[in-house]
């Protein structure tokens, strides 16, 4: 199996084409890496590299989380310390807001209208980083009000703070928006999937320290307690095969709607009825439900601790607690915001009226269901049936290893990687990837990459 996948990728740059995408594609992934590197001017991010090296349990995970899909950046001081959250969650809003908003749903179906709602969206980016990059610069200038008063040390090194205040909230937004261009880039000229990569590729980079972490959870530091008894890492080891299996399970399974096409006439000749199918995919939005409620939830407890701490109350502190991985709110939330991403997502993309027209259109139909509304409502029982067994799916797979997680006492680096969120992320947009380029190479007669010539679920 290794030898005819290690034969699958040699066939991918033979194709001349697919192999120049495949170049431009990593070219661009560490362009975004080289951001997550180059410090912001004024900052000296040294301590605080340290502290999150060292920082126990205690601290607040949610930093930690945030500067994992941000590849380190946060921790660095870097120019894309922003990371690509907020392009997805200016995304969020304007698929919203296409929902509810009349004017916005007729630009949408109308031709040229999908270029302009892109357009607003990068004008709500710009404005979302303008807003997380002045709480960033202020953070970093009190870093004990950010990360707690165990952080000693100093970020700002420039005198003139209202100076270093302009700079880096516009190096900040200038880091998103390149982050942002060069996610379009990938998805136009590469191979395709281009922000979901540029995250994959920030929690990626996180492995050296999920492995660290495994490492000091076997052989603890003096002082540190007993060490991850041999069983338990087992049972971290079969977590990660389990939640790969179920996300590939998930992500390619299917359900298949029979479909009959009528008999034809064209001239003199007849020809006979095809049957063919329709695959409905139950994990039909794929892992956007998990990247939008990621980053629905990241920024309000960012906001909510910063506001506590300079307005000095306990309320909105507590507010930004409660929203931090670990707490039974944030874990409600979490839950119920991919269940929601997951039919969102499908009511905003899969279109059954035209799906039932097209069916129409061409003399086809279902067996047993009448052609057009009765085919509508069919299409949409069916789907919301499949949707909803996929979303609790990836909800019990994303929330169950961070509950694990907390209740074993893990350490959050190793949670978060070896289970969850990162691997459902990492998995989900590795299978789209791999669809892309399998795309590529059977459109040119070479085998995908299973044997058969194509992965086990894909038609």
């Amino acid at each position: 199996m290794f030898k005819a996948i290690a034969s699958t990728f040699s066939n991918c740059f033979k194709i001349p084409e697919l192999k120049s995408r495949i170049l431009f594609t990593l070219l661009l992934l560490g362009i975004c890496r080289l951001l997550a590197w180059i410090p912001a001017p004024g900052l000296d991010a040294s301590s605080l590299n340290e502290f999150f090296k060292d920082a126990s349990r205690e601290m607040n995970s949610l930093l930690g989380m945030y500067s994992m899909f941000t590849g380190g950046g946060l921790q660095r001081c870097a120019v894309g310390a922003l990371g690509i959250m907020p392009y997805i969650t200016a995304t969020i809003i304007i698929q919203l807001l296409s929902a509810v908003v009349p004017q916005l749903s007729k630009l949408v179906r109308e031709e040229g209208g999908r270029a302009k709602i892109i357009q607003y969206g990068r004008y709500l980016t710009v404005v979302l980083c303008l807003g997380h990059g002045t709480l960033m610069a202020l953070g970093w200038e009190h870093p004990q009000q950010l990360f707690g008063e165990q952080f000693q040390g100093k970020l700002v090194v420039v005198e003139n703070l209202w100076w270093y205040r302009i700079q880096t909230v516009l190096m900040l937004t200038t880091g998103t928006m390149l982050l942002m261009w060069l996610g379009e880039q990938i998805t136009e000229r590469g191979i395709g999937n281009g922000v979901s990569l540029v995250i994959t590729i920030g929690i990626i980079a996180d492995i050296p320290g999920a492995g660290q972490g495994v490492y000091y959870m076997m052989f603890p530091p003096e002082g540190g307690g007993a060490g991850l008894h041999i069983f338990q890492l087992a049972g971290l080891i079969l977590l990660l095969v389990a939640v790969v299996a179920g996300v590939i399970s998930v992500t390619q399974a299917q359900r298949k709607i029979p479909v009959q096409y009528a008999q034809r006439a064209v001239g003199r000749r007849v020809y006979a009825g095809q049957t063919s199918y329709m695959p409905l995919r139950v994990n039909y939005a794929g892992v956007m439900p998990i990247i939008f409620a990621q980053a629905i939830l990241m920024f309000p407890s960012m906001v909510f601790f910063k506001l506590g701490r300079i307005v000095d109350m306990g309320f909105f502190e507590e507010v930004g607690r409660q929203l931090s991985p670990g707490y039974l709110m944030y874990y409600l939330l979490y839950g119920g915001m991919i269940l929601f991403f997951s039919y969102f997502w499908v009511a905003t993309q899969f279109n059954e009226i035209q799906i039932a027209d097209d069916l129409k259109k061409h003399g086809g139909y279902i067996p047993g269901v009448r052609p057009g509304q009765a085919t509508s409502n069919f299409l949409h029982h069916s789907m919301s049936r499949i949707t909803l067994a996929g979303a609790l799916f990836l909800t019990v797979i994303a929330i169950m290893p961070m509950l694990l997680g907390d209740w074993f006492n893990i350490d959050p680096r190793v949670s978060q990687f070896f289970g969850g969120t990162s691997i459902l992320i990492t998995v989900g947009v590795m299978l789209d990837t791999m669809r892309q380029m399998e795309s590529h190479l059977l459109m040119r007669h070479y085998d995908g990459f299973l044997k058969k010539g194509r992965i086990r679920g894909r038609f």
